[in-house]
């Protein structure tokens, strides 16, 4: 059996191996000195033991705020450019082809705690820091390329109905499938998560989207919209629902082992990465609203482009300085890249560093896993928690007379944006929740998967009050005739439920009250 044991078993071992003959370090106090004191050998500690004090004080502070989504995944590597983008966009990790570019990745679930299985239904969070020689630029996104909701001020109540009871602190079926029966926006989501995809077989074998809309700006200054997809090259894989539920038992951090396993041995996980892109012009024609994250930009209209390659070849020398205080934020964008004014990004852009200042402290981008690596920081914020780099005696202010940071105009936003709309708040109760759902269940899945999707809905929403099932019912029966009734019944035989009509007119079955919390 010790012959079999894997890198991630060894680590200890190899550690060892790499110090070779150096004599053990002389131990220490946080402030590198030793003293050990009690009163007789068998006596009581005294106050003045500061090696007690040193070690318990640091324990009961080892933990930090754990994240409220995306608690798991790790992996480090670089981005090689193959293909010339740069009529698109300035930023200098596109510079030219064959140009790398550092990377941190994290591959994580969303709902679970840090503690939770890899192997149980829920999204994955896909997240990429490029360090460039202008700052960092980070990606975020899932391994699907739609999300449940479309107005950033549902969020909190969306991780809610995905987290736990507030009394019983036990998932809730009842939250969770009330939450999206409510609001048929997420029936695009929820028909993804239901899907085959739904529990991939670990990180490597998952694509990565960035559902969110970017600008891409060129030196010209002339933008377009554009979102991200990185394709596993590993090819798609996924787990069985009876298998992700054995290994839920057995092997909780089975993604987290395969992605460690995986680099430590060599085989280091590639995906190429693609984006779409849309002119103004088009986003103003497109049929749909191009900024609504429940909505994907058909590939026929908008086709994939190859921009490069994104290879994981390190895992975290330490987890916790690597991974745990990790900081992933859409708002870091270098020159060439900008923000759309999709509703979701712009809360995001918000919420993202607001979590992290949380988490980790105001000066979280201090931490070397989260510092620019190619770029030296020049600004006028100061002081706080945790403040390694203060700039020494430079000004503290703007404008000075002392040779201080100045702005760059090459620096600044380069494209505008147009609204002359009248600021209110705005329901898209009516907006079309079903077409492209529909044209997914019935042109891109077969009909094993669609059995599959329904069983697995059924097989989850079995578990809510009747009438939360109804609804849901009624929903997917808006998407396509094959409903799940008949597989609820088969589940709750005890509990007769009458037939659910379909209406053709989209959002019919919905009360006024409902559609107010659309």
């Amino acid at each position: 059996m010790v012959d079999s044991r894997d890198p991630a078993g060894d680590q200890m071992k190899h550690w060892k191996e790499q110090r070779a003959t150096l004599k053990p370090d002389v131990l220490t106090t946080g402030a590198g000195k030793l003293n050990i004191m009690t009163a007789g050998p068998q006596g009581p500690l005294v106050v003045q033991d500061v090696v007690f004090t040193d070690e318990m004080a640091h324990l009961d502070r080892e933990r930090i705020p754990e994240r409220v989504v995306h608690a798991k995944g790790a992996g480090f590597g670089y981005f090689e450019v193959t293909h010339d983008i740069t009529k698109y966009s300035k930023a200098k990790v596109f510079e030219h082809i064959g140009k790398r570019t550092p990377t941190a990745v994290r591959f994580s679930t969303v709902a679970g705690e840090s503690g939770s299985a890899d192997t149980v239904r829920d999204p994955h969070g896909f997240a990429v820091k490029f360090y460039t020689e202008d700052g960092n630029w980070d990606l975020v996104g899932n391994n699907t390329p739609i999300f449940s909701i479309r107005d950033a001020i549902l969020f909190p109540s969306f991780i809610h109905s995905q987290k736990r009871n507030a009394q019983t602190h036990l998932k809730d079926p009842d939250v969770v499938w009330d939450f999206w029966s409510l609001r048929p926006k997420s029936l695009h989501q929820v028909s993804f998560l239901f899907g085959d995809r739904g529990i991939p077989d670990g990180h490597r074998h998952m694509n990565g989207y960035e559902s969110l809309t970017f600008k891409l700006v060129n030196v010209n200054r002339e933008a377009v919209y554009y979102k991200f997809h990185c394709k596993t090259d590993q090819s798609i894989k996924n787990l069985p629902v009876e298998l992700a539920a054995k290994l839920s038992q057995e092997d909780s951090d089975y993604g987290l082992w395969d992605l460690f396993y995986a680099i430590a041995t060599g085989n280091y996980p590639s995906r190429t990465f693609y984006i779409q892109v849309m002119t103004f012009s088009q986003a103003e024609t497109f049929p749909l609203n191009p900024f609504d994250v429940t909505k994907i930009w058909p590939h026929k209209d908008y086709p994939l482009i190859p921009v490069g390659k994104l290879v994981t070849n390190r895992n975290p020398v330490n987890y916790f300085a690597e991974v745990e205080q990790s900081a992933f934020d859409p708002s870091n964008m270098p020159p060439g890249i900008e923000p759309s004014p999709e509703k979701m990004l712009q809360g995001l852009l918000f919420s993202y560093p607001d979590t992290h200042r949380h988490r980790l402290g105001p000066n979280y981008l201090q931490i070397p896993v989260n510092c620019p690596l190619r770029a030296r920081v020049a600004n006028y914020q100061r002081d706080g928690l945790c403040m390694v780099d203060n700039q020494g005696g430079a000004p503290n202010y703007y404008p000075d007379s002392f040779s201080a940071p100045e702005q760059q105009q090459k620096y600044a936003l380069e494209s505008s944006t147009r609204i002359s709309q009248d600021v209110r708040c705005y329901s898209t109760a009516n907006d079309d929740n079903v077409t492209q759902v529909r044209a997914s269940y019935a042109s891109v899945l077969n009909e094993e998967e669609r059995r599959r999707l329904r069983e697995n809905i059924a097989g989850h929403l079995k578990d809510a009050q009747v009438f939360i099932q109804k609804k849901v019912v009624k929903n997917f029966s808006d998407v396509h005739s094959d409903c799940i009734q008949a597989l609820l019944d088969k589940y709750n035989p005890e509990k007769p439920k009458n037939s659910i009509h379909t209406f053709e007119q989209h959002g019919s079955h919905l009360a006024t009250r409902e559609k107010a919390n659309l």
